[in-house]
């Protein structure tokens, strides 16, 4: 299970969020099979659209998805995550896995490549509210800054990153968002810049400190308040978050009412049933002639399956 913290800083100038996210993004390299460096760009990608879902969602029933669209090997990845704390996501090459960057770290950047970010917003009332940027890294924490200051007009610093070690487990993973509040004095934000520079990663810090000392570590001089979590239900001082996926047995089978007869029909014959996967998190469903059977037609049938 991931956790995250917020808090403000520098007299209420700078609103803080963090995240630990390493049993997620293990959870997911399991899930998918993915490569290191797919490991690595999904888990990025979990940690950011879990911050931005708790820095911009106005109530519990909003939804952020994120998907990067680039030219990599990685083929794009895709993201959703609500504030009940759960996220979920999956890349289109998990076994993308070019070549480390000159320092030796994982290159994410060019496993993306350059596109486009879309993010959607599914607000309480099922509108859905769409903006898309440029990509300009690839590496996903830049690339999520960028979006919140062009698309939100929130200037803000965001810190992301996944280590990995033995055959490719995760060893740490969790990312920092600092929002800079209007109003907030020149000597703050050149103090945070002084805190921030020549960090493009967390990983560091939350081996070495965990993560409310890397939180700290970061905010060094800035006087940083923890919000009070247990205020509103959440006594360990914590929310808690996890990779959790909306799919079910009942989707499954809802997703092959849109078959036409004889496509079903085949699948009973040359099969004996039918195997649905879930392209969010993996999970197999083996459906039974009697299930495929008891399906009612569709006037649809024929058309291209929804995606859960």
């Amino acid at each position: 299970m991931g956790r995250l913290i917020r808090g403000l800083a520098a007299e209420g100038n700078l609103r803080v969020l963090a995240v630990e996210t390493t049993d997620i993004a293990e959870e997911a390299r399991e899930r998918h099979q993915l490569s290191p460096t797919a490991t690595a760009a999904l888990g990025r990608a979990m940690s950011g659209v879990l911050l931005l879902t708790f820095l911009l969602s106005k109530t519990p029933k909003e939804r952020i998805s994120l998907q990067f669209i680039g030219d990599g090997p990685l083929g794009g990845a895709v993201v959703e995550a609500a504030p009940d704390g759960f996220v979920r996501g999956y890349v289109k090459n998990p076994q993308a896995n070019p070549p480390l960057r000159p320092d030796g770290k994982l290159d994410v950047g060019a496993a993306i490549g350059k596109g486009e970010l879309r993010v959607d917003r599914l607000l309480s009332n099922e509108e859905i509210y769409q903006s898309s940027i440029e990509l300009v890294s690839g590496e996903v924490a830049e690339d999520l800054a960028r979006y919140l200051w062009q698309s939100e007009q929130i200037p803000s610093a965001v810190l992301l990153g996944v280590r990995v070690h033995g055959q490719g487990e995760v060893q740490v993973a969790g990312g920092v968002a600092v929002q800079v509040l209007p109003g907030c004095p020149e000597e703050v934000i050149e103090r945070l810049e002084r805190n921030l520079q020549g960090r493009t990663g967390i990983t560091d810090l939350l081996l070495e400190k965990g993560l409310n000392g890397a939180v700290e570590a970061l905010l060094e001089g800035l006087g940083y308040d923890p919000t009070d979590l247990s205020a509103v239900g959440f006594r360990e001082g914590y929310i808690p978050l996890a990779f959790r996926c909306r799919c079910s047995r009942e989707r499954a089978l809802n997703a092959l009412v849109y078959f036409s007869p004889e496509e079903r029909e085949e699948m009973i014959e040359q099969d004996g049933g039918a195997e649905v996967q879930c392209h969010w998190c993996a999970e197999k469903y083996q459906i039974t002639p009697e299930e495929i059977r008891s399906l009612p037609w569709s006037e649809g049938s024929g058309r291209e399956v929804p995606k859960a």
